[in-house]
């Protein structure tokens, strides 16, 4: 699954395209390198997200298309 839509599923990130505008930004770091939004993501990625002013950082535990509301929090675990 691509990042963008990845972070938009999993309500990390509100809209896709805000996703993506965020990975063009620079603002998106997958297991410590700059990602792109068309980066496939795979369980066990380390994403870190710099925007606004605490930096979050979650560790992929499964890839989902799709994910309700009360589901979207299992798909990832928060480090830090």
């Amino acid at each position: 699954m691509r990042l963008d839509k990845y972070l938009k599923v999993t309500r990390l990130i509100k809209r896709r395209t805000v996703a993506n505008e965020a990975c063009d930004a620079g603002k998106i770091t997958v297991n410590g390198k700059t990602a792109r939004a068309s980066y496939d993501v795979k369980v066990g990625d380390i994403i870190e997200i710099n925007m606004g002013t605490k930096p979050l950082k979650v560790k992929v535990a499964s890839v989902t298309e799709y994910a309700r509301k009360e589901d979207a929090a299992d798909n990832y675990t928060v480090i830090d």
